[in-house]
């Protein structure tokens, strides 16, 4: 992963390969950020107009490489769009994170880049490294990288598209507590996301239920987390109908994985529950051909929560916080539930499956029913739950819903803390009644108009009496097939887990949101 270091030099003197400045859209054509000062000092205060000829306009995501001026070390400038230049002179974070992340990935094969963007403090000073860490990120796994076979025009261009070595943060004091503690924070926080990234990418055919099992094992060995794993006999004995009844059509059975960050001074307790449809599908309820080649995704909830709870781990957060990996494959085949059957859910209420490919429902309401009895003072649950969603709300929006209003509005406000973006939906009690069943307690389905709310209604009856209880739909957000952008990668995005951890943060300040 890149590295993130903190640096008082000046974008001038600084030792790097490449200086990062930032640009914006002023009324009267491209502005100079603040932090570039020097450089444009070297450009004899003309850097804007040089720019401009070379077609730059400052826009957001838009990227300038051209050659250094005499005075600046580096070689190259790059000068990253931040968009419309604020009034008051003040970038919000959000246009850091993604103006940093598009100059990373534009380094890419580059071992040294320093950021030279605006950092009034140690929050911005984070932001500028959780972009330029999430930006460089790339995915290579499952390439062929043996070197030894390799010759050396090809050695070449391995180092031509390797990622961004090394990432400085100028205008970050490495000896100030403050942005030591925002910068290790950031790396972290990116790890762990890059983490969630690396889950959401990996072929269903690398990681099924056991396996993604055995990285939660392999993770709280590494930092301290208590887990404990239920394969298919322990869920067979505790009546986890929805999980066995989701995963009996795959040769690859379910688990239920309970991973958990203890802190000794905590006093309060958040639960996190993830869908982890290792690969969906949509069982009997065959998916139609187009929508099957990227369903590996469809257990970005659960990465995004075993990501959060390392991620508290390893920041040492004084709250609880107990992660719910609710792992199944959807499959057909002779053994699958079929529409019509009847689970016994671990609540011990009766679901009649009208649509085996609303089986996330059906795993999550097991893993809610059974967090709710260890009484936590918060429930959240994330999940690539309805395509209805993602017509409701983009490719970019995830949604909230809720049994507290408050709840839900205190989410929602995190989510544009760490520049996440979401939006508060309803639970329509008019809903509810879509879901009665002639023959079990309700069904899997009900309305198809407003099917995300539905979705919610249904996970709704299977929380505990009294703790507030929030559902994040990430359908859209999760899995990005288009172009990068910012610091969001092709591929998994690893979405929701800046919210959850500082949800967390704000649990152990006593304020659940």
């Amino acid at each position: 992963m890149t590295a993130l270091t903190l640096s008082t030099s000046s974008a001038a003197t600084v030792r790097a390969d490449a200086v990062v400045v930032g640009v914006a859209k002023g009324p009267k054509g491209v502005v100079v950020a603040p932090g570039a000062e020097a450089v444009e000092e070297a450009f004899g205060g003309k850097l804007a107009a040089v720019l401009e000829n070379l077609g730059a306009s400052g826009a957001e995501g838009e990227v300038t490489k051209l050659p250094a001026a005499d005075g600046v070390k580096a070689p190259v400038v790059l000068a990253a769009g931040l968009g419309d230049a604020p009034e008051d002179g003040a970038y919000g974070h959000e246009a850091l994170r993604r103006a940093a992340g598009s100059a990373a990935r534009a380094l890419t094969g580059t071992k040294k880049a320093a950021f030279a963007l605006p950092v009034e403090d140690a929050a911005a000073a984070a932001a500028v490294g959780e972009g330029a860490l999430l930006g460089a990120y790339t995915f290579t796994a499952f390439r062929s990288n043996g070197a030894a076979g390799k010759d050396a025009k090809a050695r070449k261009n391995d180092a031509k598209s390797a990622p961004l070595a090394e990432a400085t943060v100028l205008g970050g004091k490495p000896r100030d507590k403050e942005f030591k503690a925002a910068a290790e924070r950031a790396q972290v926080l990116a790890a762990e996301i890059n983490r969630a990234r690396d889950l959401i990418n990996t072929p269903s055919n690398a990681l099924d239920p056991k396996q993604f099992a055995a990285e939660a094992q392999a993770a709280a060995k590494e930092f301290g987390l208590t887990v404990e794993v239920l394969d298919e006999k322990a869920l067979k004995k505790g009546g986890y109908g929805g999980l066995l009844g989701v995963g009996q059509g795959s040769d690859a059975p379910p688990r239920l994985v309970r991973i958990a960050h203890t802190h000794p001074e905590a006093v309060k307790t958040l639960a996190l529950v993830g869908k982890g449809i290792t690969y969906d599908s949509g069982g009997i309820s065959l998916k139609p051909a187009g929508h099957n080649e990227t369903m590996k995704c469809d257990m970005s909830g659960a990465a995004a929560v075993f990501a959060a709870v390392v991620a508290a781990a390893r920041l040492d957060v004084p709250v609880n916080v107990t992660g719910w990996l609710a792992l199944a494959e959807n499959m057909p085949s002779g053994s699958a539930t079929r529409p019509g059957d009847v689970l016994t859910m671990y609540s011990g209420k009766t679901v009649e499956v009208l649509n085996t490919d609303a089986e996330g429902r059906l795993v999550l309401a097991d893993a809610l029913a059974r967090a709710c009895e260890e009484a936590p003072d918060a429930i959240v649950d994330v999940a690539t739950l309805t395509g209805a969603m993602v017509l409701a709300l983009g490719n970019r929006t995830f949604g909230i819903m809720a049994n507290d209003d408050a709840f839900r509005t205190g989410i929602h406000e995190i989510a544009e803390e760490v520049g996440e973006q979401s939006w508060p939906m309803p639970l329509p009690a008019e809903l509810r009644k879509g879901m009665d069943s002639p023959v079990a307690d309700l069904a899997n389905m009900g309305d198809r108009m407003g099917g995300g709310l539905v979705a919610g209604l249904f996970l709704k009856e299977f929380v505990g009496e009294g703790i507030p209880w929030a559902h994040l739909d990430i359908a859209g957000p999760a899995f990005h097939e288009g172009a990068p952008w910012g610091y969001t990668p092709k591929g998994g995005t690893g979405s929701a887990v800046r919210t959850l951890l500082r949800l967390a943060e704000r649990t152990a300040d006593g304020d659940l949101g």
